[in-house]
């Protein structure tokens, strides 16, 4: 298998270098960008630096914490970004986005998405010309978590604000006259009053605007019940920028190591192999309903440890990405205890907070768990990550978000600020949103009902399609799916017979990737193999979004029906 996608993409970047040359091979990204997946290569500016990577000196006093200036990626120590602060040594920066052939040959996950996407998009186009020659009429996008491109609608008071800021113009009496509610005029005021000049197209501080900040932090303590600084807020574009910073942070070497969920989101295992660090994996338990064992933590630490890996933090998806999970409080406690115990910083990918469909399960953030147990600012390294893609407001392609960090010594910070500076700043839009997330309208504002009945409708509409669409996968021969008690997507694990997996031996592919072929080629349905989030060995499952708009799902529901029926057929034993 790697040796076939390998040649398949050596042939292709080779291909793509004789017409097109090298500058243009960055079009590829293009193609990428439309799945979840190719995140890992489209994140805005990674950086590292180009000079001699020898250690750098600290005065870090000495400290039971798992970060100090010592222990820092000595790139991050050698970078300089003389535009902000007072910076001695200048060092050249440059972007890392020429690495897209070394990571196309390092990344089964995203071979397996670039390969097939020209396949998809001549499917896509060739349905319009000849709608006669497939047996289905449209394509039905179920594997990007991307909901208003799915038909989702954006929630209506966090665009008048941001209409209102980004054309100040609006702002005026008699042309906002019964155009826009009351409370959206007066916090697109309140909002730009913030920002220098008053104008969204300028640049903001490094770790964003400081009143977009304070709305934030203030949102935060609502949430939680415990104090929030802005000061801790580094605003971002989405998450995933926050969590490249933090492997850039923490990565010095292949012998650091970051303990990652498996199931898990491709981010990360391809920002710790970009960054040159090693993934420790840790197995979730399908079995459990997607459990975090204590015991597996355990295990694989120590594993890592004997092979002379320094495991440097543990990540944490909550609710999970693929696989729907919600972790109980309790859990949440030993993950903490765990992290102090083991000295690691514990990176909370809480993106999906929103999204839990399920009345015996909540969202605790796990900065909220950790202040309960009495932890203090500075006895956990805790780096939580929020983004505006997802919840109930969407805004995907607005790019927003924001880590908050917590537990860090200053001069650790000092190289965080650092590393955003060298971004410049986040865009005002995704930092407007963000802000708008975590402070919307509250009872007595004049959009407050309205707000209310568009978030509340889409969420129960989101637990609906979970629901239906999780049913429906477990009355399918040797399909079983757990419940998505949050996020957006189902992980159902296909027990396929032996003849389809010789199949797909003889294709040159994974079994799961070759069900989901057939599966789009017969229904014109969507969906990820499970192969390219990894999983249990011998183990074969698919990833689902619960994201098409009601009226589809009895549509998907039937298609994969009669489908699954159709190949378990051809190919039983």
């Amino acid at each position: 298998m790697r040796r076939f996608v390998i040649g398949q993409a050596k042939n292709l970047i080779d291909q793509t270098r004789r017409r097109q040359r090298h500058h243009k091979s960055l079009r590829l990204l293009s193609l990428l960008a439309a799945s979840d997946s190719a995140l890992v290569l489209s994140s805005p500016r990674l950086f590292s630096s180009s000079s001699d990577m020898s250690g750098s000196g600290s005065d870090s006093s000495s400290s039971s914490l798992p970060v100090t200036l010592d222990s820092l990626n000595p790139k991050v120590l050698k970078c300089e970004y003389a535009v902000r602060g007072e910076i001695v040594n200048i060092a050249q920066v440059k972007a890392i986005n020429f690495v897209l052939s070394c990571v196309l040959l390092k990344y089964e996950t995203v071979l397996l998405i670039l390969l097939s996407s020209p396949t998809l998009q001549k499917l896509q186009e060739d349905l319009k010309i000849n709608k006669d020659a497939y047996p289905f009429d449209e394509i039905i996008y179920c594997n990007i978590g991307n909901p208003q491109s799915l038909g989702q609608q954006p929630i209506t008071f966090f665009r008048e604000v941001l209409a209102l800021c980004s054309h100040t113009a609006l702002l005026d009496e008699s042309a906002t006259h019964g155009l826009f509610s009351s409370d959206s005029i007066d916090r697109a005021w309140k909002i730009l009053d913030q920002i220098p000049g008053k104008a969204t197209g300028a640049y903001s501080h490094s770790q964003g605007i400081k009143g977009l900040r304070d709305a934030i932090a203030a949102g935060i303590e609502a949430r939680d019940g415990f104090p929030a600084d802005p000061n801790d807020i580094f605003m971002t574009d989405g998450a995933s920028p926050g969590v490249h910073m933090m492997m850039q942070l923490l990565i010095s070497s292949e012998k650091d190591g970051i303990l990652c969920p498996i199931p898990q989101y491709p981010l990360y295992s391809a920002s710790i192999a970009l960054h040159g660090g090693s993934l420790v994996p840790y197995y979730l338990d399908e079995a459990s309903g997607w459990g975090l064992e204590i015991s597996e933590l355990k295990k694989q630490l120590e594993d890592a440890r004997s092979k002379g890996i320094t495991v440097r933090a543990l990540a944490v998806i909550n609710p999970g990405n693929p696989t729907g999970q919600v972790l109980a409080e309790e859990n949440q406690r030993e993950i903490v205890d765990f992290c102090k115990k083991e000295g690691l910083v514990l990176l909370a990918d809480e993106v999906y907070q929103e999204n839990v469909y399920v009345p015996d399960k909540k969202f605790h953030s796990f900065k909220k768990v950790a202040r309960s147990m009495g932890y203090g600012e500075n006895d956990v390294c805790l780096v939580s990550f929020q983004s505006i893609s997802k919840g109930y407001y969407g805004e995907c392609g607005k790019r927003g978000g924001y880590m908050e960090v917590t537990g860090f010594t200053s001069d650790v910070r000092a190289q965080i600020y650092k590393l955003a500076s060298v971004n410049l700043c986040s865009n005002i839009s995704g930092q407007i949103l963000a802000s708008l997330v975590m402070s919307p309208p509250k009872p007595g504002d004049d959009s407050y009902e309205s707000y209310i009945a568009e978030k509340e409708g889409i969420l129960s509409s989101l637990a609906k399609r979970a629901k239906t669409l999780e049913e429906a996968l477990n009355k399918l021969e040797g399909v079983t799916c757990n419940r998505a008690e949050g996020a957006m997507y189902l992980f159902p694990c296909i027990n396929l017979p032996q003849k389809a997996i010789a199949a797909a031996e003889a294709a040159k592919t994974a079994p799961d990737a070759f069900y989901c072929k057939r599966l789009l080629n017969a229904t014109g349905i969507v969906v990820v193999p499970g192969s390219g989030f990894r999983q249990v060995p011998g183990t074969w499952h698919f990833r689902c979004t619960i994201l098409p708009q009601e009226e589809k799902i009895p549509a998907i529901v039937n298609r994969l029906t009669e489908f699954h029926k159709n190949f378990m057929d051809e190919f039983r034993n």
